[in-house]
């Protein structure tokens, strides 16, 4: 038996997943249903996002009075909080494009420190273009 041309003795395959460490196991966590090869994530965006969401959570709650006193207790400044918290303002359709990578090129975090309409298709149409 004879082949036509040697196997190669390395192959080399990409395989999307992250592991995540959950009570004390270990868990493989795949990259969402229809996120494809073309997925971005930025990490950095995507925890400044949860970061928001969370402290304006904690306002809404009463759990603390003003940015000020959050700002203090989670250690940080308020400007930066207060910018950060502008993103909750975002449209939904954007805040799931950025959660699954599929947000464009030159959407960051940065970028997003300029100032944005609080209209949601005004949104649409100034961030995605």
């Amino acid at each position: 038996m004879t082949r036509g041309s040697p196997a190669p003795e390395t192959v080399t395959l990409h395989v999307p997943f992250r592991i995540v460490k959950r009570g004390g196991r270990k868990e493989m966590h795949l990259p969402p249903e229809g996120s494809g090869p073309h997925a971005r994530f930025d990490n950095t965006m995507i925890k400044a996002m949860a970061r928001a969401f969370r402290w304006q959570r904690m306002l809404d709650a009463g759990e603390f009075a003003t940015i000020a006193d959050l700002a203090e207790h989670e250690r940080i400044a308020a400007p930066y909080l207060t910018r950060l918290l502008r993103l909750t303002q975002l449209s939904p359709e954007i805040v799931e494009a950025i959660l699954e990578g599929r947000q464009p090129p030159d959407l960051t975090l940065e970028s997003l420190r300029a100032p944005f309409p609080m209209d949601w298709s005004s949104q649409r149409a100034l961030l995605w273009l």
